[in-house]
């Protein structure tokens, strides 16, 4: 695994949890991991290997991650759930104009089921929010 990094929190919950959000979010992995997330955390979370949002070679500035999500969320609604939201991660999603929803987890306790309900929640509130129609 990686020298010096703090131990990841995992629970058997966890791959349920994500192939739950996986049913009404693209999910997907954004982490200094890259492609070891996949590698060492789907076999252990029993779930099938998510996209990977390739990040720079750590060690790297956090903020740096919100230019790779920036340009995969695009111009659709993003809920990002990460235990290191940046203060420019904080200014693009309230600069987005496509409704954004960051959830930042506590490292020492990882993905928690109140996070998984509170981006359930958030996803049904904006399907039944009135939209407007394109002008013509």
């Amino acid at each position: 695994m990686f020298v010096d990094e703090d131990p990841v929190r995992l629970c058997p919950a966890h791959g349920r949890w994500i192939t739950e959000l996986g049913r009404l979010f693209d999910v997907v992995w954004a982490t200094s991991w890259n492609d070891d997330a996949n590698r060492l955390l789907t076999p252990v979370l029993g779930i099938s290997p998510l996209p990977v949002l390739t990040m720079p070679q750590a060690p790297f500035r956090p903020g740096a991650k919100v230019p790779v999500i920036a340009a995969y969320a695009a111009e659709r609604p993003a809920v990002w759930i990460d235990d290191a939201h940046t203060p420019e991660a904080l200014d693009w999603a309230e600069n987005r104009q496509e409704p954004t929803l960051l959830i930042t987890i506590a490292p020492e306790i990882g993905l928690s089921r109140a996070s998984v309900d509170e981006a359930l929640r958030w996803n049904g509130e904006l399907e039944r929010a009135p939209r407007t129609a394109p002008c013509s």
